[in-house]
């Protein structure tokens, strides 16, 4: 039996999807009328199996097990994303959008920006990391992670679209508010951002919480860990898990590694 579990399921890393999700989509970010939007991702070491449909880019992280094996290879990121992408939404009618790839690939916390004027915001035009030993000591005590539920098959966040320009925005500008928050170890600016995110989610996308298949009440959920600890969001549309942003302990979470370029460099 093996003992190290990166030879169960893979060595390739999973990713946290913070503030600014769907601002990678190009039908959402050429209607933001102040760009560059942002987003704000965190790359995470695969200690254990994260659940699948559930917003950590594990349909990515299956193709890029194909793709290269147990690891990424060893190129420049930009180009890795790229070929990625194409691989992962080759004949695909609704695509998926860059920030999975990017977040796979990037070490650290990272955050893009999108502009739908540069390669028609398919790509960020603007990719930016942080390792700094401290802050992200400071992102894996704060952020905690609940079990939720999967995405129920069949499901689609896409039925009904309420793309409102001025939402677009402050769903961009939440993923920037986000990372500068991190940045500057800001709880309470940490989860203002997420809250305005999910705030977005709902005008933009009203789904991606309430919909037919989903048995599970999201809604209630995320009110409950948001008055109680200050902070929460989900980790993709339809449920998945909460990311709870607190300084104190929340029962039945669990933390993470943020994955580095320099995987032994010590935590505070």
């Amino acid at each position: 039996m093996s003992s190290d579990i990166a030879e169960v399921i893979g060595g390739i890393p999973y990713r946290l999807a913070l503030c600014g999700g769907w601002i990678d989509q190009p039908f959402v970010s050429e209607l933001n009328p102040s760009p560059p939007g942002s987003m704000t991702v965190v790359a995470v070491e695969p200690d254990f199996r994260f659940m699948d449909y559930s917003g950590l880019a594990t349909s990515t992280r299956k193709v890029a097990a194909r793709l290269w094996g147990k690891s990424l290879p060893d190129r420049p990121p930009d180009e890795i994303v790229r070929e990625l992408y194409d691989e992962e939404n080759r004949g695909k009618a609704e695509p998926s959008g860059a920030q999975d790839m990017v977040g796979l690939v990037y070490p650290g916390i990272v955050r893009m920006d999108f502009d739908a004027s540069s390669e028609g915001g398919t790509f960020p035009e603007k990719v930016e990391s942080c390792e700094d030993r401290e802050v992200v000591s400071w992102l894996e005590r704060t952020i905690k992670i609940v079990p939720v539920v999967q995405r129920p098959v069949g499901y689609s966040p896409l039925g009904t679209k309420n793309l409102d320009p001025s939402w677009v925005e402050r769903l961009g500008r939440s993923g920037r508010d986000c990372y500068d928050a991190i940045l500057g170890r800001d709880l309470p600016a940490l989860q203002a951002s997420m809250t305005e995110c999910m705030l977005a989610w709902e005008a933009l996308l009203p789904a991606t919480l309430r919909h037919p298949l989903i048995t599970v009440d999201l809604v209630g959920l995320l009110e409950y860990y948001r008055k109680e600890y200050g902070g929460a969001m989900y980790s993709g549309c339809g449920g998945g898990y909460l990311y709870v942003a607190t300084d104190r302990s929340v029962p039945g979470s669990f933390g993470f590694r943020v994955r580095l370029s320099r995987p032994g460099e010590a935590r505070l």
